[in-house]
């Protein structure tokens, strides 16, 4: 097993106190329940509360310590290559929401630091979508060419502040980058009180519409008007998101580096294999955060490549000499590239939802926040159309067929894995699926030769689970489910444990 270097940790989460929230203890009522304390919950919550609504968020863990604590903290409409690809495939108007809601975010994000004075690193900087060679030098000519039509801030560029030669480059100017932990922190203190409420440490278990709705937690029942799920992945199956996104794992690390080497601004990579690269302030000085190594859940094992060619990268490009840290995150990717925000089924009333964010949630998870509170009050957001989450997909696209055919084959041939293995098979520190009296075990020996077992087989629709060897959890390749080497829920949808033998 390669030796990995760096705290295995989030920066944003390591450098940050937790926030010390109880679980819930008595049953309760408010007007709106959210699930879920990521960066779409907290900007409903805050949204709500100030239009005069009593809420209680409610967390299965530690406030923003989800995929909200594990981003890269960029705010941006530039989101890769995209906009050439949605007016090719939803017209113009559509993009041009698409690009103006995402703007609105950041300006959103922008105003609440300002007003209320956050101290979260918060800075306007230029985002760059980059290529080092001719052959993708088309794509992000004609993404500038679409981003300009829609009134975006775009521009090409052949020079950047990185250290090496690049073909070429898609800039928008003013947008904005921040510790998206401290700014949620921020956010979530004003919760508490005049009949809100945020409770850490309590799972959902159930969401129930009826008059009022009622949310089932391992700590008691909370009724309310309405109920926003923002879970990354919604824990509710009812709405099928699960076979409308797919989920998608990536990694990075965080290096420290002088001033004098740091790139100036926000970078993204184009093409198969691509890099995220970024600064941020820390302790008097600049943390590089690079990120890439992108795969669908649970079809890598070998997970610790994925931070040794980061750490290549970031050495050799930077010339860094350590690696402080070390964290991948996950989300959803939408079959047709727009987010699903709205009611949770075309019956619902007054329960809703948000998700595929596809790996640019600081954006999405802000502007949908704004589109839920708006509905919930009445209003009419002019963007909530296009991210109608019960719309319908369009399923038979190359990427909606391979999902289902992936989760099929999974569904199927991971039931031969572990055949002819046992216990024995397991050495220190690793996991691999094994054969016990004819049940199929998750199996992992701790450092002290201790083995962990539970079943393989996924609570939420019946998947066989892969081992992760860089975050040493069981990951579901169906529908992103992770669980922890003993078992423990780290990743929605499922909201039950692996069973332990």
């Amino acid at each position: 097993m390669p030796n990995l270097s760096g705290k295995h940790i989030s920066y944003w989460i390591d450098s940050t106190p937790s926030a010390n929230f109880p679980p819930l203890s008595d049953n309760l009522s408010v007007d709106v329940i959210i699930v879920g304390a990521g960066i779409a919950g907290i900007t409903a919550a805050t949204l709500l509360k100030r239009a005069g609504k009593t809420v209680a968020v409610i967390e299965s863990k530690q406030i923003s310590t989800g995929v909200s604590g594990h981003t890269t903290a960029k705010v941006t409409s530039l989101h890769q290559l995209i906009y050439a690809d949605l007016i090719k495939n939803h017209g113009e108007e559509k993009a041009r929401i698409y690009a103006q809601s995402n703007q609105a975010a950041i300006e959103f994000v922008a105003k609440t630091v300002a007003e209320s004075q956050i101290d979260c690193d918060f800075s306007r900087q230029s985002a760059y979508t980059f290529t080092e060679t001719e052959d993708n030098l088309k794509d992000i000519e004609k993404e500038v060419e679409a981003a300009l039509k829609l009134g975006l801030p775009a521009s090409f560029v052949r020079e950047t502040s990185l250290p090496f030669p690049i073909a070429g480059a898609v800039k928008f100017d003013n947008q904005a980058q921040f510790h998206s932990r401290k700014y949620l922190l921020h956010l979530i203190k004003q919760i508490p009180g005049d009949g809100s409420y945020v409770f850490e440490n309590t799972r959902v278990l159930k969401v129930e519409e009826d008059t009022p709705c009622r949310v089932t937690t391992d700590k008691g029942i909370i009724q309310g008007q309405d109920v926003i799920v923002t879970t990354n992945i919604p824990i509710t199956d009812e709405g099928l998101f699960f076979a409308k996104t797919f989920p998608k794992r990536s990694y990075i690390v965080g290096a420290r580096i002088s001033a004098d080497k740091a790139p100036q601004g926000m970078y993204i990579g184009s093409g198969e294999k691509y890099y995220s690269i970024r600064t941020t302030p820390d302790a008097g000085g600049l943390l590089l955060l690079v990120g890439g190594g992108g795969h669908k859940v649970g079809t890598v094992e070998n997970t610790e490549e994925k931070y040794l060619d980061l750490e290549n990268y970031t050495r050799s490009r930077f010339g860094v000499e350590s690696i402080d840290y070390r964290w991948s995150t996950q989300d959803f990717v939408s079959v047709d590239k727009i987010p699903y925000v709205g009611k949770l089924t075309p019956l619902s009333q007054h329960t809703y939802v948000a998700t595929g964010f596809s790996l640019w949630g600081m954006t999405q998870g802000t502007l949908s926040g704004m589109i839920l509170a708006d509905t919930i009050l009445g209003i009419k957001n002019a963007a909530a159309d296009l991210y109608d989450a019960t719309r319908a997909t369009p399923f038979v696209t190359p990427k909606g067929i391979k999902q289902t055919l992936d989760v099929g084959t999974h569904w199927i041939g991971d039931r031969l894995k572990g055949l002819g293995k046992n216990l024995d098979d397991v050495a220190v520190g690793e996991g691999k699926l094994v054969t016990v009296d004819g049940e199929k075990v998750a199996a992992y020996r701790d450092e002290a030769g201790e083995i962990h077992a539970l079943s393989a087989i996924c609570p939420h629709l019946g998947c066989v689970v892969a081992w992760n060897s860089g975050e040493k959890s069981w990951d579901c390749p169906c529908h992103g489910s992770r669980f922890s080497c003993n078992g423990e829920v780290l990743h929605a949808p499922t909201v039950k444990n692996l069973k332990k033998f």
